[in-house]
């Protein structure tokens, strides 16, 4: 049996989603920049797509800009958006925390359980702080980050608050998060969208510098040709996963249940769960000495995992986000991410935790 239990990684595309794209792929192919009839076409593509992403969240359709994916909004908004300099949370993107060196700040700890605090957010302020970056749910661990206290605390101190919202869309109420942030970034391969396509949501009147120059696309705030199927693939996308985010909710914490309760029955104090406050969609696990050899292995029984972001998974560092956590590099080696979909079932969550115990058990005789 092949089982893909990597969904925090990247989505397959929806077929619905696919079927919508395909007729812009095919006829409605012009530039949307152009002023020609292929060229209002694809326009109009565009305006319907902003529309239904905005009312999605709850925004004004001028407050979206559509970008690449989620590294370029996450760069855009932290070197580009407010001004001063940036305080990042520990456990950020790692595309967070490369665009913080642009304009330099300061780093708010994690705590333990996987949380960064409002406390903690408040320690790390200083009198250059313009803008604060704290996502909304892990994209290790799936611990959901307290952003409404955040918040609060940051509007008393007039200081701007941007959330990465990309592992939060099939779990989180964007329109909540929309509301209470000053920005949001958005990617479409996580909620069954193509890759290579995401937004960055910017309330109105926040100040905001174009990142990539060279045109006057989306405002004149990010230049290039935007990738219309794809932007309408995302937009659709992303109305479905709101639309049944409640539904989705209660199947990801069925599995992940079922999931973890039979590791922990099997393997008792050989098993962790980390950090607390989880998305039901991300169970985060450390295996006491098993880690990196537990995923080659399950590999080749074809059960697909991780070892945390997939942007870092060739890299030879253990993970920092467990880092941050407090735990040994060790532990921060041993952990491995599981991630559950729409479509995975029942039989391939048990599936997977029966070979994972097989592993673990023959890992220590």
């Amino acid at each position: 049996m092949n089982v893909y239990l990597d969904y925090a990684a990247t989505t397959p595309l929806d077929g619905a989603v696919l079927d919508l794209m395909t007729p812009v792929l095919k006829e409605n192919f012009g530039n949307p920049d152009s002023l020609h009839a292929y060229g209002r076409r694809a326009a109009y593509e565009v305006t319907c797509a902003r529309d239904r992403v905005a009312n999605a969240l709850g925004v004004q359709p001028n407050e979206v800009y559509f970008t690449s994916g989620g590294t370029e909004a996450d760069n855009w908004a932290v070197r580009k958006l407010g001004s001063g300099t940036v305080c990042a949370s520990a456990i950020e993107h790692h595309a967070v925390l490369a665009a913080q060196a642009f304009r330099g700040g300061t780093v708010a700890a994690c705590g333990e359980d996987g949380i960064v605090t409002a406390e903690a957010v408040e320690r790390a302020l200083d009198d250059e702080t313009g803008l604060v970056a704290l996502m909304a749910v892990n994209n290790e661990t799936g611990c959901v980050q307290p952003i409404p206290e955040v918040a609060e605390l940051l509007k008393r101190r007039g200081i701007l608050l941007f959330s990465d919202c990309v592992q939060a869309a099939c779990t989180q109420d964007l329109r909540a998060l929309a509301q209470t942030c000053d920005a949001i970034s958005l990617s479409g391969h996580k909620i069954y969208a193509p890759k290579g396509v995401g937004a960055l949501v910017v309330k109105k009147g926040t100040k905001l510098s174009p990142l990539i120059a060279g045109g006057e696309q989306e405002r004149g705030l990010r230049g290039g040709t935007l990738n219309v199927a794809a932007i309408v693939g995302f937009s659709y996308a992303l109305e479905r996963a709101q639309r049944e985010r409640e539904a989705f909710c209660a199947h990801a914490a069925r599995l992940r249940d079922t999931f973890e309760g039979a590791l922990f029955a099997a393997l008792g104090d050989g098993v962790r769960a980390d950090g607390e406050r989880r998305a039901p969609n991300i169970s985060h696990l450390t295996f006491t000495g098993a880690g990196e050899t537990l995923l080659n292995r399950l590999d080749l029984c074809g059960i697909a995992a991780s070892g945390g972001a997939a942007c870092s998974a060739h890299s030879a560092l253990p993970s920092h986000v467990i880092l941050a956590m407090g735990r040994t590099e060790r532990e921060a080696r041993d952990g491995v991410r599981f991630s559950f979909g729409k479509d995975t079932t029942e039989a391939e969550v048990l599936y997977a935790a029966n070979r994972i115990i097989k592993i673990v058990k023959e890992n220590e005789t």
